[in-house]
Formats: C-alpha cells, structure tokens, sequence
C-alpha cells in the first residue's frame, strides 16, 4: 500500500518519564496541561509545557485511562472501576465493570462526543507485582457508562486487547484488537446507544500492532504502533494509509494533539516486556515525546456530570 514516510520535523524528548506503560494521551486547554497514565506504575501524569512543571499522583490501583470531566475534574478508569477524581488524594466510586469477570480488566478508555466515558476490557495481562502474563484469550468488550453510572454494554466478550477510540464526524466509532492486528470501524447509533457489526477499517499494516490513536482536525486517523513498530500510522477517512512518521520508541502507545494551537503531537510509549539488555541499549524507551506533523487536532471531548 503506497504512502508518503516522513520524520521531519525531528521528533523531541519532552520528558524522560520511564514508563512502563504510558497511556491516554488528552490535551486540557483549560489549564495547558497534558496528562497521561502509566499503567503499571501506578501513576497520573500532568506536564504544562508553558511553565515547563510536571505533576504526579499515584492512584490506588493499576490506572488504565483518564479523561476530562465538564466540571474541571477527571474521570479515570482503574482495574475494574471507573473513579470521579479531583487531582487528589480523593477518589469517589462511579461504576463497576464486570463483577462476573474477575479475569478480565479496563483497557482503553475515553469520553465520547456525547459525553459519556466509554471503555474496554481484555484478559488481563499482568499479575498483582505487574509482571508481564502471556494471555491469547479474547474477551474483551465495550462499554458506556454514564454521570449517573448507568453501564451499557455495547459489543459481546469477543475482542483480544481493546485499543483505540476515536468518534467520526460521519457516525463511525474507529477501534482496534492488539492482538488481530486490526483497526475496525462500527456504525453507532447515537440515539439507541448501539453499535452495528464491526467492519475493517484499514488493511492490517505490517509493522507492530495497533495501539492508542487519536483523530486530526482533517479527521485523519492516528495510530501508534506498538510491539516495535517504532512509528506512527496516518489513515485518510477512508482507511487510506496515508503516512508513516519515524519515532525513536520502539513501543509509542497513545497519542494525542495538544499545546495552545493544538499542533504538538504527543506520544506516550512503553517498557513493558523489555529486557534490561535492551534497555541498557535504548534507555529512551517508556519517555514522552512531541512531533509537528503539519496538521492541527481536535479539542478532547468532556465527561458530562450531574
């Protein structure tokens, strides 16, 4: 599949974090702030490039993903809950997903353009000290939960590792299985709150595996490709591969736009399975980094509350 290769501008280190996993990338335009999470560190991150000052929290559990909330505050999705969080030491309870699944655990979270904190599940691939469980089992699903914590489920336990969220302008919800290598478009139903079956979105790519990814102002998809793929995936609205930037992480793992004009490009990235020897040898592996691509992105959308 022909497309255009481009790595310059050169991508920047912003931050030598270390994460292990680094996750959900979103922009605050309120207060200039990225945050993001490492998953397996247990930790929130906060970086206003403007005053160069970086916060972090710890969270109780195993923190999968964060989005905005309406009122200033977060919405964050742990092991198994979803939390209302204030940028603190408090951590207030919204919903429980798959009480009938210890097995499984949140993955990819977000906030749709209706408000509402969408998330998916996987088998989990972790044990209680964070250490890596080989796990091929594919029951991972797709829910929406509510500011009243109302949880739908919107697909069966069919799905390998649940990454990507993005909303089209057209009605499309573009996700993707880790594990098949596949990027899928489904039809949502805004007002019945379902979605249709699931259809391929792009053609499989073969470098790495489809992680985080976020949509441009030209709704273009971005996706990072993780499991050393080492580069970034840009797909036209009609899964077109469009282009392919070079990162220096072998594992980027969410990305988002951010920065006053919404022109910096932001890409979390992982250490997670690496062997120490690789990491003597690429010590830049799990750092936060930042790219110009030439294009603008989109303001992220925020939790609805009561």
């Amino acid at each position: 599949m022909a497309c255009s290769q481009s790595s310059v501008p050169p991508v920047e280190m912003v931050l030598d974090c270390g994460d292990i996993v680094g996750e959900s990338v979103v922009w605050d335009e309120r207060v200039g702030a990225l945050l993001w999470v490492d998953i397996i560190g247990k930790r929130i991150h906060r970086f206003k490039p403007a005053q160069k000052t970086h916060d972090i929290w710890d969270a109780p559990d195993f923190v999968t993903g964060i989005g905005l909330r309406e009122d200033g505050g977060a919405i964050v999705g742990l092991m198994k809950e979803v939390c209302l969080w204030d940028f603190g030491d408090n951590w207030q309870s919204l919903a429980t997903i798959e009480k009938d699944r210890p097995e499984n655990r949140l993955n990819e979270c977000g906030v749709a353009p209706d408000g509402a904190f969408w998330v998916g599940t996987m088998r989990n691939n972790f044990d209680a000290a964070g250490v890596p469980i080989a796990t091929t089992e594919k029951t991972g699903a797709y829910y929406r939960i509510q500011s009243d914590g109302d949880v739908k489920r919107l697909t069966d336990n069919q799905y390998g590792i649940t990454n990507t969220m993005a909303w089209t302008d057209d009605g499309r919800f573009l996700t993707a299985d880790t594990t098949a290598n596949q990027i899928y478009a489904f039809a949502y139903d805004r007002e019945q709150q379902t979605l249709a079956e699931p259809v391929p979105f792009a053609e499989p790519l073969e470098r790495g595996l489809p992680d985080g990814s976020c949509l441009d102002a030209e709704g273009y998809l971005w996706n990072c490709r993780v499991v050393g793929g080492a580069c970034l995936a840009r797909y036209a609205p009609d899964g077109r591969l469009d282009r392919i930037v070079e990162l220096p992480c072998s594992w980027p793992t969410s990305c988002g736009f951010g920065g006053p004009d919404l022109r910096s490009l932001f890409i979390t990235s992982a250490k997670f399975t690496m062997s120490p020897e690789h990491l003597q040898k690429y010590p830049q592996e799990g750092s936060l980094w930042r790219v110009d691509v030439g294009v603008t992105g989109l303001p992220c959308h925020r939790f609805k509350v009561i």
